[in-house]
C-alpha cells in the first residue's frame, strides 16, 4: 500500500529553537576543534591556489601524484625564499639594536628630566616603578615562555601537516566531488558543479587580488618611507602590506613599528608622524581605490557585514579567524545564494542594491503605464 509522506509543519518558535541549537552546536565544534579546522581551511585555500599548476602539469602528461608533488615543492620553495628574505631584513634590523638601546636610554633620561622638572616625579620613583614592572615581568616570564613554546609547537605541527593535507585534497578531488553528488543526490549535478565553480572562482580571484594588492601597497609604503628617509624602508613597507591580511586595521597596526623606530632614531618627532601619515594615506587608497578596483565584486560582501564577520570570526579563532573571515563568508554567501531557502541571508550579506527613484506624482505614473503596456505587448508578440 502506497502512503504519501507529508511534511510536518512545525510552529515558528520550534523552528527558531532548532536553528538556534544547531548554531550553538556548530560554534562549539568550531571553537573546540579550531586547530584542526583552521589548518584544513588553510590547506583548502592553498589547494585552490595550486590547482591551476597541477591541472596544467597533468595536461602535459605528468601523473597526478608527480604533478602534485611538483606543485608542493614549488610552493615550499617559494615560502622558503620568502622567509629567507625576511630573515635577512630582520638580521639587518637587529644589528642596529645597540644603537636603538642607546638612543632609547637617552630618550628615557629626557623624559625623566621633564617629569622631574614639570611633574615633580623624582628619578627614584621612576626607577622603583620600572623595577617593580620588571619584577612582575620576570615572575610571569615562566608562564609566558611556556605558552609561547606551546603555541610555537602547535603552529609548527600545523605547518608540517599542511603539505600532507594539500596532497590529499588535490589527489582525491574527484572523490570528494562524487561524495557531494551522493549527499545531494536529489539535486542536479549541473547545479552542484555551478556552485563548485562559483566557490572556486571566488577563492581564486580573492587570493590573486589580495596578492596584487599586497604588492602595490608594499611598493607605495616603501616609496613613502624612502621619501621620509626612514631606514629599512623595504622591510617596514612590505611588513605593513602583509598585514592587509587583517582587513581594515592591518595597515594601521603595521605603522606602529616603523613609527616607533623612527621616533627613536630621528631627532625630529615629526618624521614619526609623517610615517603614520604615509601608512594612513596608503590605507585610504587601498580601501577606496586599490582593493575595489583589483578585487572588484569578486567578494561582494557589504562593509557592515564585513565588520561583523571580522569581529565574530576573530572572537572565534583569533588571528586566523581575522585572516579567514572574508573568504569563508564569501563561500557561505555563494552557498546561501544557491539554496532557495537561504537566499535572503545571502542577500543580507551582499552589496546593498540602489533603490529605484520614487514616482513623484500620479501623472508620472499615468505617463509610464502606456509605455510599460506597449513593452509587455511587444514581448508577447515576439514569443
Amino acid at each position: 500500500m502506497n502512503r504519501t509522506s507529508r511534511e510536518i509543519e512545525l510552529p515558528a518558535y520550534v523552528k527558531f529553537a532548532c536553528v538556534l541549537i544547531a548554531l550553538v552546536i556548530t560554534v562549539y565544534i568550531l571553537f573546540t576543534l579550531q586547530d584542526t579546522i583552521v589548518s584544513l581551511v588553510f590547506a583548502i585555500l592553498l589547494s585552490v591556489i595550486l590547482y591551476p599548476l597541477d591541472h596544467r602539469l597533468e595536461r602535459w602528461g605528468f601523473p597526478r601524484i608527480v604533478a602534485i608533488l611538483i606543485c608542493i615543492l614549488v610552493a615550499v620553495g617559494f615560502l622558503v625564499g620568502f622567509f629567507y628574505l625576511i630573515s635577512l631584513q630582520i638580521g639587518n634590523f637587529t644589528s642596529e639594536a645597540p644603537k636603538l638601546i642607546q638612543r632609547s636610554n637617552e630618550i628615557f633620561d629626557k623624559i625623566q628630566k621633564l617629569a622631574d622638572e614639570n611633574l615633580n616625579i623624582s628619578r627614584q620613583r621612576l626607577v622603583s616603578e620600572a623595577r617593580s614592572y620588571l619584577n612582575r615581568l620576570l615572575q610571569d616570564s615562566g608562564t609566558i615562555l611556556t605558552s609561547t613554546l606551546l603555541a610555537t609547537t602547535n603552529t609548527l605541527s600545523t605547518i608540517a601537516l599542511l603539505p600532507l593535507y594539500i596532497f590529499f585534497f588535490l589527489l582525491y578531488r574527484d572523490f570528494f566531488r562524487s561524495f557531494i553528488y551522493k549527499v545531494f543526490r536529489n539535486t542536479r549535478r549541473s547545479s552542484i558543479d555551478a556552485v563548485f565553480s562559483r566557490i572556486y572562482a571566488v577563492i581564486k580571484d580573492y587570493i590573486v587580488g589580495l596578492v596584487l594588492v599586497i604588492g602595490i601597497v608594499g611598493v607605495l609604503n616603501t616609496v613613502g618611507l624612502l621619501i621620509l628617509g626612514v631606514e629599512f624602508a623595504v622591510f617596514f613597507g612590505f611588513l605593513g602590506a602583509i598585514l592587509i591580511l587583517i582587513p581594515y586595521i592591518g595597515i594601521a597596526i603595521g605603522s606602529i613599528l616603523p613609527a616607533l623606530y623612527t621616533l627613536v632614531t630621528h631627532d625630529n618627532p615629526l618624521v614619526a608622524g609623517g610615517v603614520v601619515g604615509v601608512f594612513l594615506f596608503v590605507q585610504l587608497l587601498e580601501g577606496n581605490f586599490i582593493t575595489p578596483y583589483i578585487v572588484g565584486s569578486k567578494v561582494s560582501i557589504n562593509p557592515l557585514a564585513s565588520i561583523i564577520v571580522l569581529l565574530l570570526w576573530g572572537q572565534l579563532w583569533g588571528l586566523p579567524g581575522l585572516i579567514l573571515a572574508l573568504p569563508m563568508t564569501a563561500i557561505l554567501k555563494v552557498i546561501f545564494d544557491a539554496v532557495e531557502d537561504l537566499r535572503p541571508y545571502g542577500f543580507l550579506l551582499g552589496e546593498a542594491e540602489k533603490p529605484r527613484p520614487p514616482i513623484k506624482n500620479l501623472q508620472e505614473l499615468a505617463d509610464q503605464l502606456p509605455k510599460r503596456t506597449r513593452r509587455i505587448g511587444t514581448t508577447e508578440v515576439k514569443k
